[in-house]
């Protein structure tokens, strides 16, 4: 089974205090740590897996400047067969439309029987990429995989749904399929993989070699604009009450009595 997974490298900022860039439209991105998008860490798993089971290549694809090359060496370590990255200055600030129309190009070009996204990114959050790019390949889709299996041609995918309820869905290959988190547990980097990742290609392509223009790409062919980011007010804190037992239930009678709760 040809297998595309599309990833997205992405900055950790768990425990970072995020800062706005002088356009106001961006966060400051100097000195922050970047790494695979967690929901794609789930997406190449899961095509490793299914690899394993079935046969095949397993491609991942991804757009971005050579910054990318670690999370692409990555998944090369972890058993990807393939990588290729679309590097070009025009793509910057382009919207996830745009984004989805530079995959689906790229992917147009392998021969595939399943895409696989992470079912968003950390990022954005959007959940944009994977439907959008189902409909530019004219396949179906299924979103919020947490459990894939196949019979003959077709996948039959458990998708999350809301109330922790659960639907199976059947649909026919070639398909894309974006994965929630959980569907699997992602497997470590070896030494041995970092290794043979190191020695592996990372095929790069521009918009030309992908038949797009100056006219599909960029901020100004975007669909969606951001027009300011602005970090959320902090409007409440944590009091942390000290002392005896009787001193603190003192304090937060006190407290309770205070904001006329008794």
């Amino acid at each position: 089974m040809e297998i595309v997974v599309c990833v997205k490298h992405v900055p950790e900022t768990t425990e970072v205090e995020l800062k706005i860039d002088k356009s106001g439209k961006n966060i400051e991105k100097s000195g922050l740590v970047f790494d695979i998008n967690e929901w794609d860490d789930y997406a190449v798993e899961e095509a490793i897996r299914i690899k394993e089971r079935n046969g095949g290549n397993v491609t991942v694809v991804t757009v971005g400047d050579e910054g990318v090359d670690s999370t692409l060496r990555k998944c090369l370590a972890k058993g990807a067969d393939k990588a290729i990255r679309i590097t070009d200055k025009r793509i910057n600030y382009s919207d996830p439309f745009i984004v989805a129309k530079i995959l689906s190009r790229a992917i147009k070009q392998i021969s595939f029987d399943l895409v696989l996204t992470g079912a968003q990114s950390s990022d954005d959050g959007y959940s944009f990429i994977g439907p959008a790019l189902a409909e530019l390949l004219d396949i179906p889709h299924v979103t919020l995989a947490k459990k894939i299996g196949f019979k003959d041609k077709h996948a039959l995918v458990n998708r999350e749904l809301e109330g922790g309820l659960e639907e199976v869905v059947e649909v026919e290959l070639p398909a894309l399929i974006t994965i929630q988190t959980g569907i699997n547990e992602p497997r470590y980097v070896s030494i041995m993989g970092i290794k043979k990742a190191m020695k592996k290609e990372i095929k790069v392509y521009s918009i030309d070699d992908l038949g797009l223009s100056d006219l599909d790409v960029g901020i100004e062919n975007s669909w969606i604009h951001i027009s300011e980011l602005s970090i959320p007010p902090v409007e409440r804190k944590a009091e942390f009450i000290t002392g005896s037992p009787e001193e603190i239930v003192s304090k937060i009678i006190e407290i309770i009595k205070s904001r006329g709760l008794i």
